[in-house]
């Protein structure tokens, strides 16, 4: 029976803080670079006390670009795996030219986690800060959460917020 519920996360912007780069807020590349987002931890774990799954959905296209080491991406996802409530980290490390079938805003992420996890996606929540994210999470059936930033000011989601307890409020009304 497929019953599992899952709030899938999108890495950047939402577990950790971005970088600015040539003007731009980006990804980090270097696991210095890498900081979580103040209140994560304790977001997690009200998360998972919901009954929720929390699965990390994450382009890294840096990988394929070579702009990155894997190294520094293990790093940064073993940090995540010691200190936060997080069930699985699934990551797309393509470039969009590659045209695989993981890359939000495709929904292969979320459709391979929801198979493996037997995870009713229509019951589960996408977290994300771009229109990737929104757009993968209305392709696989998700209820969508843009956490609001000047850069993502015209995305349509099912609810904005601008902090991690509105998420909690939204989640447990909705659930």
């Amino acid at each position: 029976m497929i019953n599992n519920k899952a709030v899938f996360l999108d890495r950047d912007g939402i577990i950790n803080k971005l970088v600015e780069r040539d003007g731009q807020s980006v990804s980090p590349r270097t696991f210095s670079d890498f900081k979580l987002k103040c209140g994560v931890a304790s977001f997690l774990n009200k998360i998972k006390s919901l009954g929720f799954l929390t699965i990390i959905i994450t382009n890294q296209p840096d990988i394929a670009r070579k702009l990155m080491k894997k190294n520094e991406l293990k790093k940064m996802h073993d940090l995540i795996k010691n200190q936060l409530a997080i069930d699985q980290i699934h990551i797309c490390p393509h470039d969009d030219s590659d045209e695989c079938l993981c890359r939000k805003p495709k929904p292969g992420m979320l459709t391979k986690a929801a198979e493996k996890h037997r995870i009713n996606l229509i019951n589960s929540f996408i977290v994300g800060d771009t229109w990737k994210d929104i757009e993968a999470g209305k392709r696989a059936n998700c209820k969508t959460i843009l956490w609001q930033a000047s850069y993502n000011k015209d995305i349509d989601a099912d609810f904005k917020v601008k902090s991690f307890r509105e998420i909690i409020k939204i989640i447990q009304s909705n659930n």
